[in-house]
């Protein structure tokens, strides 16, 4: 049968905001409200950024609002409150260390030490089922961009990208020996090769049995879908399992802006309906191949999230198979991952945490992709609004 019974579990505000108390459904629907507004964001984002640089005393202000709607805490133990409160309703987290933009060694290595620190925690607890890190958070961006331009490194250059090589080496390791899926996310095109090769060689090495190591596709990208099949082509030929986040892309903006200065052809989809389709094409190939890869479906999509629902029952997978995650953001679409899980599916949120500064580059994003994908804030609003009454 068709999905007549599940048309409209997204819609359930009650189970969406269950645990939310009127406060903070009221800083949510102000929250919104301002994000809805492009100008607001705008002036909000150079404001906000102008008062950190001047060590302007706003973390108070910024912790109050977009902060605690958006992020877990501002360390590991922070978040325990929030993953332990998400998961009495069957949802659980990825806690995603989000300082972003750094460039030294040693800050490379703090990166590391928190996100193997983060795979002992979903070691420990059954709230965690993932841990996550970004590419950059353990090396240059320019370094990965060099490697996916084909330039050679010099041999200083060539020494920090072993350094890179090492340290994605000893998270992965750690991940597959406490059982621990390891999400690594997509950024910028331009650099996502040489992320991509050294992540289907973490995969040939730790994915043997099941898959430990998770690359991102990021589907706005109209070459992606191939890439999967190739990639395919390859983990059946040497014998290793595939885990793939697959979700639309974040840098949509960024990635026009460069393709145009730069002239070449934009790597991005040529609208937002063959976005979709491309998205819903991947998790479909993935749901048709279950036997050797796993499927973390990143979306705040409801239409996209039904339809893998769709096909998990016209192919009569559980609910639970632990071969499929949907997962949304912290703070954003609570009314697909409660509801997800009210239904029974597994349902992770990305909870993102970190200090107050250093997280900010992160909260910028959120408004602006709030801002520009169309729908999105209305849609939240609508259902704040809903509950709200």
């Amino acid at each position: 049968k068709k999905l007549t019974l599940m048309e409209k579990i997204f819609d359930n505000t009650q189970v969406a905001f269950s645990l939310k108390s009127d406060t903070e459904l009221d800083r949510a629907y102000f929250l919104f409200k301002m994000i809805d507004s492009q100008p607001l964001v705008r002036i909000g984002t150079a404001v906000t950024n102008f008062a950190i640089k001047a060590h302007l005393p706003v973390e108070g202000l910024i912790r109050a609002t977009v902060f605690d709607h958006f992020c877990g805490g501002v360390n590991e133990d922070d978040c325990i409150t929030v993953v332990d409160k998400m998961f009495t309703k069957g949802v659980s987290s990825v806690l995603d260390y989000s300082v972003e933009g750094k460039e030294e060694e040693e800050q490379f290595d703090a990166a590391l030490e928190m996100t193997l620190k983060t795979i002992e925690f979903a070691k420990e607890r059954l709230a965690i089922p993932f841990a996550v890190f970004k590419p950059t958070g353990f090396g240059r961006f320019e370094l990965y961009e060099k490697l996916g331009e084909k330039q050679t490194l010099s041999p200083t250059e060539q020494a920090e990208w072993d350094r890179v090589v090492a340290r994605f080496d000893h998270v992965c390791a750690e991940a597959h020996r406490k059982d621990v899926a390891l999400l690594i996310d997509g950024e910028e095109s331009w650099m996502q090769d040489a992320a991509d090769d050294l992540v289907t060689d973490m995969m040939r090495k730790y994915n043997k049995e099941k898959a430990i190591v998770f690359n991102t596709l990021q589907m706005y990208r109209w070459d992606r879908l191939d890439y999967l099949k190739k990639l395919h082509e390859v983990a059946k030929n040497e014998g290793f399992f595939i885990g793939m986040k697959i979700v639309r892309g974040a840098y949509m903006e960024k990635e026009n802006k460069r393709a145009e200065e730069k002239n070449y052809v934009s790597p991005i989809c040529v609208s937002k309906e063959a976005t979709d389709i491309n998205y819903d094409a991947a998790i479909r190939y993935m749901a048709e191949h279950l036997e050797s890869m796993s499927i973390f479906a990143g979306t705040h999509n409801e239409l996209s999230s039904y339809k893998l629902m769709e096909i998990m029952q016209e192919k009569g997978i559980a609910k639970n198979d632990t071969k499929i995650w949907f997962g949304q953001l912290y703070g954003m679409s609570d009314n697909i991952s409660y509801n997800l899980a009210e239904n029974g599916y597994n349902v992770a949120k990305y909870l993102p945490f970190g200090p107050v500064k250093d997280v900010m580059p992160y909260l910028i994003r959120r408004a602006e992709e709030n801002t520009s994908v169309a729908g999105q804030t209305s849609r939240e609003l609508s259902m704040i609004k809903a509950e709200r009454k």
